[in-house]
């Protein structure tokens, strides 16, 4: 059965929206490895809330770090030391992994989460935004990804319709447009759901 890992090009674009409708469209475990800032809740959290799917699909973190930083310097902080080895894929699926922040977010100061998911093998998502910018960052990320022979599946887009900038990343990317996410004025499983459905193609997915 599938299981991906969500990164995205950057932070706070979406990726744990994302993640929740995907976790509740497949019915799929979610798991965040590393959680970076916990004043504000987890991600697992929001994903458990989002997706509808029974708790015990929602994996707990590897890792709990208190400030909302890149995992390395969180950890320093909390004088934790990330061991990248102690990563170990849960065997469960469907299965949804999401990583911190973008793709080449460092766990330690040798490693980053490209170099993580290149060792897992799993097909990657990279979760973009449609505004300006979003081409650069967008073909960076895929390009990191592609340096480490990391398997992407495609591009899941998150914000208003810009179909220039979408097509040119999935284009000059050779990637796979799977869908766009707009921005919901009100976030709750039912209109994630809906939203999710009418952006996407399932068979994508499974």
């Amino acid at each position: 059965m599938s299981a991906f890992v969500v990164t995205g090009t950057d932070t706070g674009i979406g990726k744990t929206v994302f993640s929740a409708a995907l976790t509740g469209a497949l019915g799929a475990h979610y798991w965040k490895p590393v959680q970076s800032g916990l004043a504000d809740g987890a991600d697992k959290d929001s994903v458990a809330s989002l997706a509808a799917v029974p708790a015990a699909r929602i994996i707990p973190e590897a890792y709990r770090l208190t400030e909302p930083l890149s995992p390395h310097r969180a950890a320093e902080l909390d004088s934790v030391t990330i061991d990248p080895d102690v990563l170990i894929l849960p065997e469960v699926r469907p299965l949804v992994v999401e990583g911190a922040g973008g793709a080449l977010v460092p766990l330690t100061r040798e490693v980053t989460y490209a170099d993580v998911f290149a060792e897992w093998g799993l097909l990657t998502i990279i979760v973009a935004r449609t505004s300006l910018g979003t081409i650069n960052h967008s073909l960076l990320t895929i390009e990191a990804l592609r340096a480490r022979r990391v398997p992407i599946h495609g591009v899941a887009f998150v914000g208003e319709a810009n179909e220039d900038n979408e097509a040119t990343i999935c284009e000059m990317g050779k990637v796979h447009r799977l869908g766009r996410l707009p921005v919901l004025p009100a976030l709750a499983p039912e209109t994630l759901s809906d939203a999710f459905a009418r952006g996407f193609n399932l068979e994508d997915f499974t």
